[in-house]
């Protein structure tokens, strides 16, 4: 099911954030405002398409694929599942 597959990568995303890598505060609450939004996604599960999601995620990627390449892997799957569920 990709919502529960969904939930499965937030929860990992989280528990990277939780290990305290090196962020600056701001990448911090950019994170955590993604976190937020994907986790009211999963729990309103809407039928109809949020762009505006995925979009932040991918601009998420691109800004930590370099310096932290475990949370942007962790982001990837988040948006491939979003793209999965019709987000």
């Amino acid at each position: 099911m990709p919502a529960r597959e969904l939930q499965q990568q937030l929860d990992t995303l989280r528990e990277q954030l939780e290990q305290n890598p090196p962020l600056t505060q701001d990448e911090r609450q950019q994170l955590n405002d993604l976190s937020t939004q994907i986790q009211a996604q999963i729990d309103l599960d809407k039928s109809t398409k949020d762009k505006s999601l995925a979009d932040g995620v991918n601009l998420a990627i691109e800004r930590f694929e370099l310096e932290h390449p475990a949370l942007a892997g962790t982001l990837r799957n988040i948006v491939q599942t979003l793209g999965n569920i019709g987000i």
